[in-house]
């Protein structure tokens, strides 16, 4: 349980930790256990739980239950409240209306008799509805006592079968009918990876990934990587060639669909188990609201018994040229770094077995590009909100979920000035297995580019930023700073021998660092 304590939950935590043996991580801010606990839940397949106090303690995560929710993360909260018999509260507000803003779910405790059945319901609705849920725990209840007993809601909790009916047998007969199909499968797909390969087999039909699914196709030869803005060269026009998408468990975002274009004179099957995931983008051209993998394999057995040809669309494909993006130089002014070459090195020199969390930023595109990862389990975005400032205490929660992987954090600088320095101690306390990489350009990058686009003085985006790379070394961990190739090299040799938390601050020319690619 990630937390922070305050009047409401002190005593509760503390019972947690000496009654019930449990893991109680203390974060530094109460956003911070939001986004550990999202962290967790994602790398490890779990509910995440995190605690904060009432009022301030509960405004404070605001933006990171906003994160939490768009990115469908299950995790109860459980957030004390001021006592019922005292409503003129220094910090009383109406907890109920300020979660709703965020779009989480909550849950009241009602009594401490209840105590066990109001934790089990939050508990399933956060496994069902994919989205953190507060449970809501009145000051005065913490000294109660009363009889425990077990209570799990025991309910199948993966909803959505197999398809059937008519708009099944148009799905069918579209793919049947495609001379250059392409699968595509986003964050709702994970689980169906053999499923969908197999299909993608007997169609001869490229594999692509929305960017929560980055990895899912690894190794495999017609796998062209992330579909969207984020396509190489190559791939885009691929995609554009096609004529039948089959879309398995994505909800079809603009950055995917490149706002439409890519779909455009095609037809579009979406495949999902959330019924709000379809046509919230754009209109398919036949929707079932099922489970991906059973999906694939009942529309595999129907091309199968039509004995459909292979359209052969895979057999003259380049996976090699339908994956690189466009080559890095290693030209940059004096004192800087150039960005993406710099990238194709880290990506030969991180451990291969790593987690990759991304902070928001101008820099992040040309990491999800560049930078793989072994699985999606192991890829962390803090993307749901546009929020940057989140990626560090996202790490957290990733590193203790998985603690024989390395985790990797690539980081803005005013990303890490504004959620990652108060929490860095919080890593090296805890003795993670952190890299953190920051991209300092020494300014807000996307609001830069806009300046300079339309010539006009960007100097109210820079900023002239302390060393972070001796801030990490203050904080207990290791800091270098990279100016030139040698001390990148330096830096590359540290992470061989590291024995904590790391930081590698890259020092970038704010004029030449790409811009974002959505």
């Amino acid at each position: 349980m990630f937390g922070l304590m305050g009047d409401a939950n002190l005593f509760m935590i503390d019972s947690f930790v000496r009654e019930c043996g449990g893991n109680f991580i203390p974060a530094t801010h109460e956003g911070s256990t939001i986004l550990m606990a999202a962290g967790y839940a994602h790398v490890s397949g779990n509910v995440g739980v995190a605690t904060v106090t009432h009022g301030p303690g509960l405004t404070n995560c605001v933006t990171t239950l906003v994160e939490a929710n768009r990115m469908h993360t299950p995790m109860v909260i459980l957030a004390g409240d001021t006592p019922v018999a005292n409503p003129r509260h220094l910090q009383s507000i109406d907890q109920r209306e300020l979660v709703k803003v965020t779009g989480a779910g909550f849950v009241q405790l009602r009594s401490p008799t209840t105590v066990t059945e109001d934790v089990a319901q939050a508990f399933y609705r956060a496994r069902v509805e994919r989205r953190p849920i507060v449970l809501n725990i009145p000051a005065d209840f913490m000294w109660q006592e009363t009889d425990y007993a077990k209570k799990i809601l025991d309910v199948f909790t993966k909803p959505g079968g197999v398809a059937e009916g008519d708009t099944l047998d148009n799905a069918i007969g579209m793919i049947a009918s495609a001379r250059r199909p392409l699968i595509l499968a986003g964050g709702g797909a994970i689980h169906a990876r053999d499923e969908l390969v197999r299909l993608a087999d007997m169609l001869e039909a490229p594999l692509s990934t929305t960017l929560r699914a980055k990895g899912l196709f690894n190794e495999h030869p017609y796998n062209i990587d992330i579909f969207g803005t984020l396509s190489t060269p190559a791939a885009y026009d691929l995609i554009a060639q096609s004529d039948c998408i089959v879309c398995f468990g994505t909800a079809l975002h603009d950055f995917t669909t490149d706002r439409g274009k890519l779909m455009k004179d095609k037809r579009i099957i979406q495949i999902d188990v959330d019924p709000n995931a379809i046509g919230g983008g754009l209109h398919p051209d036949a929707a079932l609201v099922a489970d991906a993998a059973l999906t694939a394999e009942t529309i595999l057995f129907w091309l199968n018994e039509a004995e459909i040809p292979a359209s052969g669309f895979t057999r003259e494909l380049d996976t090699t040229t339908l994956t690189a993006h466009v080559a890095g130089t290693d030209k940059a002014s004096e004192g800087f770094v150039n960005y993406v070459d710099t990238l194709e090195q880290l990506e030969d020199a991180l451990p291969k077995d790593r987690v990759l969390v991304t902070d928001g930023g101008r820099f992040m595109t040309e990491v999800w590009c560049r930078i793989s990862v072994p699985n999606p389990h192991s890829f962390v975005g803090t993307v749901g909100f546009g929020a940057i400032g989140l990626g560090l205490q996202t790490a957290i929660g990733a590193a203790v979920a998985a603690p024989d992987q390395p985790v990797v954090l690539f980081s803005g600088d005013g990303g890490f000035m504004m959620g990652g320095i108060n929490e860095f101690n919080t890593a090296v306390r805890l003795g993670l297995d952190l890299i953190v990489i920051i991209a300092n350009d020494s300014a807000y990058g996307a609001e830069h580019i806009q300046f300079v686009d339309r010539k006009m003085d960007p100097s109210l985006t820079e900023f002239s930023w302390p060393s972070f790379a001796e801030i990490a070394k203050s904080l207990g961990g290791q800091g270098f700073e990279v100016r030139s190739s040698e001390q990148l090299e330096t830096a590359l040799q540290a992470v061989g021998n590291r024995t904590g938390p790391l930081l590698i601050e890259l020092r970038l020319d704010p004029a030449d660092v790409p811009a974002m690619r959505i």
